[in-house]
């Protein structure tokens, strides 16, 4: 089968997706995740990408532990574009995320058992607590929205927000916002500037993605307590 050429410093992001905060919580044994990561890249390169790029990001946001970003960086760069690649990404991973929340809203043991596979048990079970307090609503958008954006495993998120009756279309804005800011700027960037992004992501990937986040969600919690200030 014919193949794209995908650029061997692709393979740099590996290092990146080792030390993130999703392998480390969730992939212990490295071996899994290395093997993952090759079949992922290997796809990549595939004649028909773009469909495997639908499946890996619609998966992602329910269960599978690697994220397109793997697929979506040798992808711009091999095929020298980047906005088909970033609506592919992002419309299937919200889609995805749908399901994640469908899981978790209507198939509680089974949502679940994903949760503990994650480790993020006892995490989901305190939340339906904390939004009927005060502000509770708003810390999960900002958490939501850090998920789509950050190293953080988006699908714990997707499921959690479905097992603890988080607005559903609230829940699609958020995704789209977050997954489709996430993937423009990988594959925007990965497009522009090919080995010197990927050499970034990885020595930085992981810490500025956390930053640009976090940074987002400060200046929307200024703007929501600047509107209700002047209310």
């Amino acid at each position: 089968r014919a193949r794209l050429p995908v650029p061997p410093f692709a393979l740099n992001l590996k290092k990146y997706y080792l030390n993130s905060i999703r392998t480390k919580i969730i992939l212990k044994p490295k071996k899994m995740f290395i093997e993952l990561y090759n079949k992922c890249l290997k796809l990549a390169a595939h004649k028909n990408s773009n469909y495997f790029l639908a499946l890996i990001s619609f998966l992602e946001s329910s269960f599978f532990p690697i994220p397109p970003d793997v697929m979506i960086a040798p992808m711009a760069i091999a095929k020298k574009k980047f906005l088909k690649i970033f609506l592919i990404a992002t419309i299937f991973s919200v889609l995805g995320g749908m399901l994640g929340y469908l899981l978790g809203a209507f198939f509680f043991d089974f949502a679940m058992g994903i949760v503990e596979f994650y480790n993020y048990e006892e995490k989901v079970i305190s939340l339906k607590t904390t939004l009927t307090k005060g502000d509770g609503f708003f810390t999960w958008l900002g958490i939501l929205f850090l998920a789509g954006f950050t190293p953080l495993p988006y699908k714990v998120f997707t499921i959690a927000s479905g097992l603890i009756g988080f607005n559903f279309s609230i829940f699609i804005m958020i995704s789209i916002i977050s997954r489709g800011l996430r993937f423009f700027i990988v594959s925007y960037l990965s497009y522009k500037f090919g080995d010197t992004f990927t050499k970034f992501m990885n020595l930085h990937g992981h810490r500025w993605f956390t930053l640009i986040g976090i940074l987002i969600v400060i200046i929307g919690i200024i703007f929501y307590l600047l509107i209700k200030f002047y209310d």
